[in-house]
């Protein structure tokens, strides 16, 4: 039955007495088979390690298939639906993260965890949205993606702004020198924090479009610009794991990597692969919202473990508050579970979840719950011709009839098994019409009974540059 989760009083099991450090790595439209470890042709060994050392996570979903919306699941722990932010917010957004919303960096800084984020934010550019008013002791990065610039579309967008804490300290950087840039703000977080528990939040901007990939990685990948800047991205978890090491960190911090969305395919050579799923970014097909997961906590994570189960972003904060002692409110809905047996490996810990509701913006468009898929009719974007060099391809709107897909099997989502199964039809529609009634559904014009409003401003400004 379609219930969400509150979680109060958490008690944490893990064995050890100290609550670990926690650092989360998100990549911005990184594929499923974009890293080694899940495919990928281009070599990522400190990622590879990582999994080598830790876990996968061979079934993990994203909140939504875009930016705003799937960061919003993970640092609230809700479906996007829930807490009003929808698509990807862009500059001088009137809508942004509201005030009423814990967030995960406040849950850390509850139990006395220092709070740090590098990188992109994209849940509101006015003051009131940034992430030092919503938990973190400080930032440095982005307010958006950066192709929300005029650099990327000449006339369209205003100068992008890159911000430490609240003030404005360069405008349009060189996409070229954000991975290192990003780099060193982390592993000098985790240098100045060493001596105390810390929650970092690394979100790099790449490998979003426009790419751009520092000299000591240009042209070394032998995949193209591509298979750069995702050499160069694995450099950055490279030095985050040396870091650590190098600090006597290792042990007792966890580390969670993981992607915001599936490829944005309309670009070609200069996006990634969703293999061996359908499509990807902003569709609700598994190349959509499945992204690779990696989850490494030595001594705590098995090492070279696979995990099968569906999990998703939203899960992870009520994870870390069970390993940190942290309490939720109960007066609201979240809607993430706590996934910890799972990471621990414990004998025959299963998925928490009965069912995930994709929702591509406002319209419920499937629901899965085991190795069933049930996609209701829709409209999607399909890229017909892609693109090359950065230049967007073309792409064009098809129907999907309502179908039945068998994941095990067709993991590809392309044979209907509806006729074979109707039970299971009827079982997964009726978790829909209780997901409808919970979040909505705007297809069939539907409102939620338990969803709640963003934040929203008048008159949004930007902060001023230092000078």
């Amino acid at each position: 039955m379609f219930r969400a989760l509150v979680l109060f009083c958490l008690t944490c099991t893990v064995t050890r007495a100290a609550t670990p450090n926690v650092v989360l790595i998100f990549m911005d439209d990184q594929g499923y088979a974009d890293i080694g470890c899940f495919g990928g042709k281009t070599a990522t060994p400190n990622i590879d390690r990582m999994a080598g050392e830790g876990m996968r996570f061979t079934n993990f979903h994203v909140g939504q298939p875009i930016c705003s919306a799937s960061r919003a699941a993970l640092l609230t722990g809700c479906y996007p639906n829930r807490v009003g932010i929808f698509g990807a917010l862009g500059p001088n957004s009137k809508v942004g993260i509201s005030d009423r919303e814990l967030t995960m960096a406040q849950m850390f800084k509850s139990r006395g965890y220092a709070t740090g984020m590098v990188g992109k934010w994209h849940l509101g550019d006015a003051p009131q949205f940034l992430p030092t008013r919503h938990g973190f002791d400080e930032w440095f990065g982005l307010p958006y993606s950066h192709d929300m610039s005029p650099a990327a579309h000449p006339g369209r967008y205003p100068d992008l702004p890159l911000y430490e804490n609240e003030k404005v300290v360069e405008r349009n950087p060189d996409p070229s020198t954000l991975v290192t840039r990003y780099t060193e703000h982390a592993v000098s977080y985790i240098e100045r924090n060493a001596s105390r528990p810390f929650f970092l939040y690394l979100a790099h901007s790449l490998p979003h479009v426009p790419l751009g990939v520092s000299e000591k990685f240009a042209g070394k990948s032998g995949q193209g610009m591509y298979g750069d800047v995702t050499q160069e991205l694995d450099w950055s978890v490279g030095q985050v794991l040396a870091t650590l090491k190098r600090l006597n960190l290792d042990e007792n911090t966890l580390i969670v990597y993981t992607s915001d969305n599936g490829p944005w395919l309309v670009y070609g050579d200069h996006a990634g692969r969703a293999d061996p799923f359908r499509e990807g970014k902003m569709t609700s097909f598994e190349g959509g919202f499945r992204v690779p997961c990696i989850m490494r906590w030595p001594g705590q994570i098995p090492a070279g473990a696979t995990c099968d189960q569906l999990a998703a972003t939203f899960d992870l904060m009520p994870t870390f508050a069970r390993l940190i002692g942290a309490t939720l409110p109960e007066d609201r809905v979240i809607d993430g579970r706590d996934i910890w047996p799972l990471m621990h490996g414990e004998p025959g810990a299963t998925s928490p979840h009965e069912a995930f509701f994709d929702y591509w913006r406002h319209d419920l468009q499937a629901v899965e719950s085991g190795r069933w898929k049930l996609h209701f009719a829709h409209s999607y974007l399909h890229v017909t011709v892609p693109g090359h060099g950065g230049a967007p391809g073309k792409t064009e709107d098809r129907q999907l009839a309502a179908s039945l897909f068998d994941l095990e099997t067709d993991p590809g989502e392309t044979r209907d098994a509806a006729a074979d199964h109707p039970d299971v039809v009827s079982h997964l529609t009726a978790l829909a019409a209780e997901c409808r009634e919970d979040l909505g559904d705007a297809a069939t014009k539907q409102p939620g009974k338990h969803v709640r409003e963003p934040g929203h401003v008048d008159a949004p400004t930007t902060a001023p540059a230092t000078h």
